[in-house]
């Protein structure tokens, strides 16, 4: 079968098991991974090797600015010291139990056992996110592993670097620190920098389909830039989205805004298809190259690895909460207020399900890189270990943790939604038309119900009749075409009007309009 058409049916087969993982409520990941797994045993699937040198920029380059963009500032400043401990001290300390069950059970150099440490010790939050957004959890958990998943990371993809080129012979650990830290400097100043030329550039380009290639380009060159010139490209890429979230949405037209988040979602799902299908067949070469003892000593190590990766991951968060709380017994009640919870350690530790990162790091290994084939079906099977036992798990985990309902995001929303309807208000008070007075009524009513939020009733009814209203909208603006009263053109620029209208009305997955 020719690998186009396999792509075809593998990315329908993806739809239909996100359709499926919210039914069940378990991250759609686990299933693409079960999926990749299941596509090795395929006789009929095509041999695929995807050069090392364009994998990371492939798969992360545009998946990291994606999370880096969406990434709160406040959140990273109020929790920076649970992200410090898991984005540094977790990294650091996962990486290094592995290293050693590496060099010690596989007979791994040093080099390669720190390569797959750091390939294996990032935790991806897409899937927890996808589970954890269905309840609601503490903000404080969910803020916790979104940041630890843009920070992670860089640190350890920096520990991967440094690691293949020891093994390679390119570098020495005399100089790795001063590499360190002017590869940190450089990247923090040329993410900045390229940030704000590509907002030069977005703010000039009034195309939505133009301005959505000029942000993946510019997502790619920014990367290729940094890797050439010997920049940490994770670091780079990470500030240069941080630089344009700041600003791009005060520059940048909706309609461009709205295009684009549409794009950049379906492209960071196309890329997790692709990336768990090559991993499949990756696995299938790498077992085909075994002989049969050398199969089971192979699984055996990456078993062990998986074993390694979730309980240091529990042990590492555990023992910090621990201590964070002892420490914060001794402080003041805002100090002890911050500690986390027990309950809230267990399902952040537990939330260490790998993903797209460690894929992407195992692809970039060189074809000659020692130990490749152990250490690639190392990284595939705590992938496919951690989405499966960590993410199908974690709806009970949940009920069994019954962890407060947090309405933190829900009151933010409803307390920015009375001050924004209170400015237009504002700026309308001055004007005495009768369209002016129209206007203000509409936004009198929005707010109104914005400074009721606990009135859920309310606002759902309100929404339900505007739904209920554009329903009627659309069947006269279909029998005008019908008619030929009006073009296709007058037709599909009023279908576009009306389809900001209906999303402004339906916040996803709330409820459906009146049907009579």
């Amino acid at each position: 079968m020719a690998l186009f058409e396999l792509t075809l049916i593998l990315l329908l087969i993806a739809v239909a098991l996100t359709a499926l993982s919210r039914r069940l409520q378990v991250p759609y990941p686990s299933l693409l991974a079960l999926a990749g797994a299941g596509i090795a045993f395929l006789p009929f699937a095509p041999t695929i090797e995807i050069d090392p040198e364009l994998a990371l920029a492939l798969f992360i380059a545009p998946v990291l600015l994606d999370a880096a963009y969406d990434t709160s500032l406040r959140d990273l400043n109020r929790y920076r010291l649970p992200l410090a401990l898991l984005a540094l001290g977790a990294v650091v300390f996962t990486t290094a139990a592995v290293a050693l069950v590496g060099w010690t059970m596989a007979g791994l150099p040093i080099a390669a056992a720190i390569a797959l440490g750091a390939i294996v010790a990032p935790p991806d939050a897409v899937a927890a996110s996808a589970v954890l957004g269905q309840f609601k959890v503490p903000h404080r958990v969910t803020a916790i592993l979104q940041g630890e998943s843009l920070l992670n990371d860089a640190t350890a993809l920096l520990i991967y670097r440094m690691a293949v080129s020891a093994a390679a012979g390119s570098i020495l650990l005399s100089s790795a620190v001063p590499m360190i830290l002017l590869s940190t400097v450089g990247s923090l100043a040329a993410g900045y920098v390229l940030g704000r030329l590509s907002l030069v550039t977005l703010g000039r380009i009034s195309d939505p389909a133009s301005g959505t290639v000029v942000q993946f380009a510019g997502t790619f060159g920014v990367w290729i830039l940094a890797d050439k010139i010997g920049l940490s490209a994770i670091i780079t890429i990470v500030v240069y989205a941080m630089t344009i979230a700041r600003t791009a949405p005060r520059r940048m037209p909706a309609r461009n805004r709205v295009s684009s988040y549409s794009v950049w979602e379906t492209a960071v799902f196309v890329l997790n298809v692709l990336a768990f299908v090559l991993m499949g067949l990756q696995a299938r070469l790498i077992v085909g190259r075994l002989a049969e003892q050398g199969q089971v000593e192979a699984f055996v190590f990456a078993a062990a690895v998986l074993a390694v990766v979730i309980v240091s991951r529990l042990v590492w968060v555990l023992g910090c909460g621990a201590i964070i709380r002892w420490l914060a017994a001794f402080g003041d009640a805002e100090r002890q207020a911050e500690a986390p919870s027990f309950r809230g350690g267990v399902l952040i530790g537990w939330c260490g399900m790998r993903g797209l990162v460690t894929l992407a790091a195992a692809f970039a290994l060189p074809a000659d890189f020692p130990g490749r084939d152990p250490i690639v079906l190392a990284a595939f099977s705590v992938v496919l270990g951690t989405l499966v036992l960590q993410g199908m798990s974690l709806k009970p985990l949940l009920r069994l943790l019954r962890l407060d309902p947090d309405e933190t995001v829900d009151r933010e929303v409803a307390q920015a939604r009375v001050a924004i309807m209170q400015a237009a208000l504002d700026v309308l008070s001055g004007k005495t038309s009768n369209a002016a007075a129209v206007v203000r009524e509409q936004f009198t009513a929005q707010r109104t119900i914005a400074e009721n939020p606990e009135d859920a009733q309310a606002a759902t009814e309100y929404d339900r009749l505007r739904l209920y209203a554009i329903k009627s909208q659309r069947d006269a603006l279909e029998q005008l075409r019908i008619d030929g009263t009006i073009g296709d053109e007058a037709y599909h620029r009023l279908e576009e009007e009306i389809d900001w209208s209906e999303l402004a009305a339906s916040p996803p997955g709330r409820f459906q309009p009146l049907t009579t």
